[in-house]
């Protein structure tokens, strides 16, 4: 079984050329085999982390009818609460059993906008502008692993077109529905995903020869995988690989599990066009940032 490689962010942001070097080799092999990786160092306060957990736990444990209040209603928006079953990520199977809240920087830096919600916590702004940090280091080192210049990717990511999803998987008192899974198997759609989780478990991501390997929460790390934008940037060099969570086959079925994913945009209006890193043919043609989400979410709903 092919492992989830754990790489170390801060030898990339404080060391010296040769150790830089060396993590963008790292990163570059897990962007290519397998579009997962462990981050550890990422940069970001443990304090603040849980903190971010603890107010998404709040909101969750709201009465529905509060939180539908806020529902999700666009995805032009793309912001708001998505109730148990509503999004499909898998089409072919039933919806999958999970809560969310979809908050991005135009929610957050407004007060008036969902102002019941987890975003009007200065904690949830604090995390969001964090998460960009982290984003734009790891964003930085693709730019490096490509023969890029540093800011290529950055400076096509700079008004922060990224979404900030807490999530909910609740305890199952009956069972699930035949084939029914907590998220459905799909690839993430954007640049770059950094997800957070819990010690419940569940996540499992699928290899290139089509087996499942699970991938537990690490203490002091942190989750990256490379999405559907970013494969298509590269022409196939970075993979976009498919991923879901299970429904436990033991006491944890009946505990709650919490994620929460920061999905990293490229700016709405960033034509993706094939790098020719390889000089190889063009796999797709070019088409915008923006529009590429709207078709998926169109989908997903």
């Amino acid at each position: 079984m092919l492992a989830i490689p754990v790489i170390d962010l801060a030898a990339f942001s404080n060391g010296n050329a040769v150790t830089r070097q060396t993590v963008v080799k790292q990163i570059y092999q897990a962007c290519h085999e397998i579009g997962f990786m462990y981050l550890q160092n990422p940069g970001i306060s443990k304090d603040l982390i849980q903190q971010v957990f603890a107010l998404s736990k709040s909101f969750f444990n709201l009465p529905l009818a509060v939180k539908q209040q806020l529902a999700w209603s666009s995805e032009f928006s793309n912001a708001g609460y998505v109730g148990i079953e509503r999004e499909r990520l898998d089409p072919n199977k039933p919806g999958d059993l999970k809560e969310a809240f979809n908050v991005g920087k135009a929610e957050l830096t407004c007060p008036a906008v969902f102002s019941m919600s987890l975003a009007k916590n200065p904690e949830i702004l604090a995390f969001f502008e964090a998460c960009t940090e982290i984003a734009n280091k790891v964003l930085q080192a693709f730019a490096l692993a490509l023969e890029l210049p540093e800011d290529f990717f950055t400076t096509r990511h700079n008004r922060q077109h990224h979404t900030l999803r807490s999530l909910h998987y609740p305890p199952l008192q009956t069972p699930a529905k035949p084939r029914q899974v907590r998220a459905g198997e799909h690839s993430d759609y954007g640049s770059l995903t950094l997800l957070f989780q819990d010690e419940v478990g569940g996540l499992e991501v699928q290899t290139k020869t089509g087996d499942w390997i699970a991938a537990p929460a690490i203490p002091d790390t942190i989750v990256l995988n490379t999405g559907d934008l970013m494969q298509r940037w590269t022409n196939h060099v970075f993979c976009s690989t498919k991923h879901r969570v299970i429904i436990p086959n033991d006491s944890r079925v009946k505990q709650s599990r919490y994620s929460i994913a920061f999905f990293c945009h490229p700016n709405d209006d960033t034509e993706i066009a094939c790098l020719d890193y390889r000089q190889e043919k063009p796999i797709y043609p070019p088409i915008l940032a923006g529009e590429y989400l709207l078709q998926r979410l169109q989908a997903t709903y």
